[in-house]
């Protein structure tokens, strides 16, 4: 097992001696000792090191669409583990007590990036799945896990907020296979009170992974009452989506509740979720969801061309799959986008806590 201060990459150093961190649009500049707001990344002597590498919180088999993927092998199973800290400050996280640990007794697990991808194997997992907290900051070893799955034939996927530097996203997403990017909001003022970044660095990432990379992307936006769910909002969005990364790039609209540092916000009524797909679809995108609910039309596939329902969901549950093996409708063969296979049998809504100590 590799020591967990392992050599970062992403960083160069300033005129008066400091380092400063490009793994993301922060741009942390550290003396010898200091951390990075993501807590993980540390300048130590002459070089950044990375505080968690092959160290987990915990690894669970969940289903794909817990991500949330709807459209990236349905049906499948992933394993899916997360890290310590987080290079955003969201005071709605519903992983705070991952994302904002300072505790590195919260990593109970080890686990070298081949152990990771034989037990997925062995467990008979599609895909392996960074998620939890940020993988953009355990980048390197998100990266080896990847390479370690990709070459016994088993996917990767990241859930991300898509807060990324240039160089270390173009690295990042040569090795993964998915990604869902959490877009928290669509005003700048949003980001900058709440989530303490800002929208313009998330966009360029969804713009770059539509457009420059075969990534399979979708977006997910978690809808807080009175924050970020007003029709002008939700309109400005769907309208940019579809005008910068297409009709066919699949959207969540998830419901919060009360949690970290917005214990006194309300949880989202379901008829916010309806609403605000109702307007996404109005403006043009064809695979609108809701999640966090039960919502069976909100979660259900629907072909664009015939209007025949493809896939139907109930929360991450599939209740029927109607789609043919190269993912088209079987009405009028309109395709469908995504990324299918023969379908058998569903893993379900179950999630199995397994522990990886190598």
């Amino acid at each position: 097992m590799k020591d967990s201060s392992y050599p970062g990459r992403y960083w160069h150093f300033l005129d008066d001696g400091r380092i400063e961190c490009d793994l993301c649009p922060r741009n942390c500049r550290l003396h010898d000792g200091q951390r990075g707001a993501c807590f993980v990344r540390q300048r130590a002597d002459d070089q950044m090191i990375l505080t968690t590498y092959g160290r987990s919180s915990g690894f669970c088999v969940d289903p794909i669409e817990k991500k949330p993927l709807n459209h990236f092998y349905p049906g499948t199973s992933a394993l899916s583990f997360g890290t310590a800290g987080c290079n955003l400050a969201c005071k709605f996280c519903q992983n705070w007590d991952i994302s904002k640990s300072r505790e590195m007794d919260t990593l109970a697990d080890t686990a070298t990036p081949e152990a990771i991808a034989d037990a997925a194997g062995a467990y008979g997992c599609k895909s392996v799945a960074f998620t939890y907290n940020d993988p953009v900051i355990f980048a390197e070893y998100a990266m080896d896990v990847a390479d370690a799955c990709h070459g016994r034939g088993i996917m990767a996927v990241a859930v991300t907020a898509g807060y990324m530097g240039t160089q270390a996203r173009r690295d990042f997403y040569a090795t993964m296979d998915a990604a869902n990017v959490d877009l928290k909001a669509f005003t700048d003022d949003f980001y900058f009170r709440i989530t303490g970044g800002h929208l313009a660095p998330v966009l360029e990432t969804l713009q770059y992974l539509r457009h420059e990379t075969g990534v399979w992307l979708e977006i997910t936006t978690l809808l807080i009452p009175g924050k970020n769910d007003s029709d002008a909002e939700i309109r400005s969005e769907a309208q940019w989506i579809m005008k910068e990364l297409g009709e066919d790039v699949p959207l969540h609209f998830t419901a919060f509740h009360p949690d970290y540092k917005m214990t006194d916000v309300a949880p989202t009524p379901p008829a916010t979720l309806t609403r605000a797909r109702k307007i996404a679809l109005t403006e043009g995108l064809r695979y609108v969801y809701t999640g966090n609910v039960h919502d069976v039309d909100g979660g259900t596939t629907f072909c664009k061309g015939c209007g025949t329902a493809l896939i139907v969901r109930d929360w991450h549950r599939i209740a029927d799959y109607r789609l043919t093996d190269d993912g088209a409708c079987p009405a009028c063969r309109t395709p469908v986008a995504g990324r299918f296979e023969r379908f058998d049998l569903p893993f379900g809504r179950r999630r199995i806590p397994i522990r990886l100590d190598v």
